[in-house]
């Protein structure tokens, strides 16, 4: 009789059913769906089945028909490269859109599985992995979400953990060790990372690069740690028990064999980045006792993983009513944070700051600008999470109305994260993955760089983070060229999805704050000033203008000749030069894009109404001038930086690289 149907015909569950034969399905669906499609990374999926099998199996809480079950465990696979273990775990457990359909398009255009997880693309991939390290570093950020939102709303609603799979290949990324600092100091004893520890990279066996002892550097960090046989499934569960019992967030090192299975190429890098090929796939499925054709998953082994899946339909019903009992202003509280519907009142608030500053007319740094905002804000809307990357004085980050997260008392709503800015970036994206937390961190515009492969993320995942990016400009004055943004903008602005806001006062600012609240699936920037700018508006406390993206802020008086473009602190040297030109019979209108973006997406009748279609055009902006030509066209003109800065006060810098409205109306007479 043959083995296969007879298998095929019995029922089965997790606890009759073989670990061998729940992970061997793991280790099958990986190495036929890389080999179909000619691409991928076999090794892994093969080499932790092990550990993925006993985690869903005996730990993880999930339910498959709720995929956004607020309540579930989050398993962040940060080796995205070893997609096909995330994939086969969805489909064996029941997740709807995981169909073996799917599984057989791997890495094929449309499909939902794609070479590395993509969030949104699937129920059950909670972020887009692949950048190595950037998935712990999310982790973080969701295990500290669960902890602020325990704190707030209390472990019948808010009471789970953060599982993580990584790589050497994490571990060896600058990243970890922001992120794993963090979690430490954080004490974020929920967060669980299983380090796939197989000893192979692309290159070779890591010894070629790599003789860190990661046990004792988590150790440094205040993590709790161990280090157990990966393809032991028993001293593999006894160590994720002895993590959920410690205090300390936990690194467990599973000592595997990438591509496990594999007669020629387990423990091989050769079995890393490349599909096995048909002889060598033959031969694991006789060393694994899989006698299986490709894709086929005997029903007694698929019905033992849907029934781990099925489990979480009782968990998540408990859950259900457990919410539906709390106080009726909690539960209100709690749905509102997680649907991501702001306070109906944000709009007031906002209305009722620029009428102030309207009143006041300060002359004020933006940063300064942006901390009177937030002092309206936070307290308004309590989702909001601040912080800074050692910068909080620098950045006006921090309110009165904040209080510091810390390891003892997470009730707060300000993240001190230190000097690091890749890991405050990661971490955030996971902030805002977890849902029902709104975060902004700072830094200096400068800085970006080292929190761009975040911030791409961010964009890739369309997340509502906001990062205030303060000291914008050659405006920072004597801390010289190597604090001096000058490629910044250009750079950031040329990232898809990515909304870069630069306002030019304090009015300008509280707009921009409004727009990255309400742009709830796009990342935002906000370039912000370090030196004291004028109130240059004087109306519009009411209507949003900077939400046009760009906007004639002072009108020609009579024919329009010339249209001066500008952004942040170089809108005032426009608006004076505006008077100057006016002075020798030149007419000029001043227009000030606080986003490109905002301003490419309204109708063309209103860009050629700001913009003027038949006027000279000059863009004035403290910073490169690539891209710029899309709105000044080649027959335009652009007064800005054409290389690094200086040290110098800031009045003399502006003069020495030629910014000021002087030179604004010397090239104007040029180019007439």
């Amino acid at each position: 009789m043959d083995t296969a149907q007879t298998t095929a015909s019995m029922p089965g569950t997790a606890e009759t059913v073989p670990h061998n034969d729940m992970a061997n399905a793991i280790r099958a669906l990986a190495m036929d769906a890389v080999q179909k499609a000619q691409s991928g990374h076999p090794g892994m999926p093969m080499g932790m089945a092990d550990v993925a099998t006993v985690l869903f199996t005996r730990f993880l809480k999930f339910d498959p028909k709720r995929p956004d079950w607020p309540d579930r465990d989050r398993f962040i696979l940060s080796a995205g490269h070893g997609s096909m273990l995330l994939y086969s775990l969805l489909y064996l457990t029941g997740y709807e859109e995981m169909t073996l359909e799917q599984l057989k398009n791997f890495r094929q255009l449309g499909s939902k599985t794609a070479g590395h997880p993509e969030y949104g693309e699937a129920g059950g991939i909670e972020t887009t992995t692949g950048p190595l390290g950037q998935g712990v570093g999310n982790a973080v950020g969701m295990a500290l979400a669960e902890r602020i939102l325990s704190a707030r709303f209390g472990d019948d609603l808010v009471d789970h953990w953060t599982y993580v799979i990584a790589s050497d290949g994490d571990l060896m990324e600058g990243i970890s060790h922001e992120a794993a600092s963090i979690a430490g100091h954080l004490g974020l004893g929920r967060l669980v990372v299983l380090f796939d520890d197989n000893g192979i990279s692309i290159d070779g066996s890591t010894e070629l690069s790599d003789s860190v002892d990661q046990i004792k550097r988590f150790d440094a960090y205040g993590w709790h740690t161990l280090s157990v046989d990966g393809h032991d499934p028993e001293a593999v569960a006894q160590a994720i028990e002895q993590a959920r019992a410690s205090d300390k967030p936990s690194l467990i090192a599973c000592k595997t064999t990438i591509g496990y299975g594999a007669p020629k190429l387990a423990g091989s890098e050769k079995s890393h980045g490349a599909p096995l090929g048909e002889d060598e796939i033959a031969g694991a499925r006789e060393k694994l006792g899989w006698p299986h054709p490709a894709f086929e998953i005997p029903d007694t082994i698929l019905n033992a993983w849907r029934q781990v899946g099925a489990k979480g339909g009782e968990l998540s019903t408990a859950w259900d009513k457990r919410r539906d009992s709390a106080d009726a202003d909690m539960r209100a509280e709690f749905n509102r944070r997680l649907e991501g519907r702001l306070p109906e009142d944000l709009g007031t608030a906002i209305s009722e700051v620029k009428r102030t500053l309207l009143a006041e007319k300060p002359k004020v740094a933006t940063r300064k600008a942006s901390q009177t905002v937030l002092e309206a804000l936070v307290e308004r809307i309590p989702e909001l999470i601040g912080g800074s990357a050692d910068l909080s004085g620098s950045n006006n980050t921090k309110t009165s109305s904040h209080k510091a997260v810390t390891r003892s008392d997470y009730g707060g709503n300000y993240v001190h994260w230190g000097v690091r800015e890749h890991g405050m970036a990661a971490a955030m994206n996971g902030l805002a993955l977890h849902g029902g937390l709104i975060p902004y961190g700072g830094t200096f515009l400068i800085f970006s760089d080292y929190a761009r492969p975040s911030l791409r993320l961010a964009a890739m995942n369309k997340l509502r983070t906001i990062h205030v990016m303060t000291h914008d400009s050659i405006g920072l004055g004597e801390d010289g060229p190597t604090h001096q943004p000058v490629e910044q903008l250009a750079s950031l602005r040329a990232m898809p999805r990515l909304q870069v806001l630069r306002p030019a006062d304090a009015i300008e600012t509280a707009e921009c704050w409004q727009i990255a609240l309400e742009s709830s699936d796009t990342p935002s920037v906000m370039a912000l000033s370090r030196q004291g700018l004028p109130t240059l508006r004087n109306e519009g406390a009411e209507e949003n203008y900077s939400a046009y993206g760009a906007y004639i802020l002072v009108p020609a008086q009579g024919h329009r000749q010339v249209t001066l473009l500008a952004s942040g602190s170089e809108v005032q040297i426009a608006v004076q030069a505006r008077e100057m030109l006016a002075e020798e019979g030149i007419s000029a209108a001043v227009v000030s894009m606080p986003s490109w973006d905002i301003f490419l997406n309204q109708p063309a009748h209103y860009r050629d109404e700001v913009l003027g279609t038949s006027a000279l055009r000059v863009a004035i902006e403290a910073a490169s001038g690539f891209g710029w030509e899309r709105w000044t066209t080649l027959d335009g003109a652009f007064v800005g930086m054409k290389g690094f800065g200086a040290s110098a006060p800031t009045g003399d810098l502006y003069k020495h690289f030629g910014l000021t409205p002087e030179d604004v109306v010397s090239t104007v007479k040029d180019w007439l």
